[in-house]
């Protein structure tokens, strides 16, 4: 049995022309569900369909999700012959912190915000599956460190990067800069950080400040969140 495509498509692509495309990744990054083709599979098959373009702009504005999800939209990214410049729009969180680093160049408005953490996940099964999954997230783990790793600058040791991990770190733009996660600090832009409700209360850091107003509420934001409803359907 194979279940309905998720209404809540939380990408879209586009070519803009023969050597660009765009990717926007707006929202939370989770799968399809149970017996179901993943999100990831989803997300490969029309990457390709982008066809031979030499540029990617992606834009992230999202608080995170299924971590394998991510991991695999950041192995696809990173892999993609084309030069990737990221552009965080709102906040890129957890998983989409990660996918974020997939950028040859990653810029964010000085209203932007990104989180790293210890990658965490669901799960339903036997011991044997449940011990799967947690060695399966220290693998995960693992390669989040390196990925990070091989972004940021010298100053910023593997050591800086666990703890930051396990501290659950929020970071600023100029902060994001300076530890080398991104490249470019731009002026601030009309989608401001922010996160719903209930990606608020799964964090345990979050900043007040992005609790103030629902997720994707400025006038851009809406306007991607529309359309990618649109295309799901």
């Amino acid at each position: 049995m194979i279940m309905p495509k998720n209404k809540n498509k939380f990408y879209s692509m586009k070519v803009l022309n023969e050597s660009t495309a765009e990717v926007h990744i707006y929202g939370a990054i989770e799968s399809e569900g149970w017996f179901s083709e993943s999100s990831a599979q989803q997300f490969n098959d029309e990457l390709k369909s982008l066809g031979d373009v030499s540029k990617m702009n992606v834009y992230i504005n999202s608080p995170g999700g299924d971590v394998f999800e991510g991991q695999a939209i950041y192995s696809m990214l990173n892999r993609h012959k084309a030069y990737v410049t990221v552009y965080i729009d709102g906040l890129a969180a957890s998983i989409a912190s990660v996918i974020a680093m997939a950028g040859d160049k990653i810029v964010m408005p000085n209203n932007a915000m990104l989180m790293i953490h210890d990658p965490w996940t669901f799960a339903i099964g036997n011991s044997r599956e449940m011990r799967k999954v947690a060695d399966d997230l220290d693998k995960i783990n693992e390669s989040i460190v390196n990925t990070y790793l091989n972004k940021t600058n010298d100053q910023t040791t593997e050591e800086n990067i666990r703890t930051m991990m396990q501290e659950e770190t929020w970071l600023s733009a100029d902060d994001a800069k300076a530890y080398g996660f991104i490249d470019e600090v731009t002026e601030a832009v009309k989608v401001a950080a922010s996160i719903d409700r209930e990606y608020a209360a799964k964090y345990k850091n979050t900043p007040k400040k992005l609790t103030q107003q629902d997720d994707l509420q400025s006038e851009k934001a809406q306007a991607y969140k529309d359309l990618i409803i649109s295309i799901a359907r």
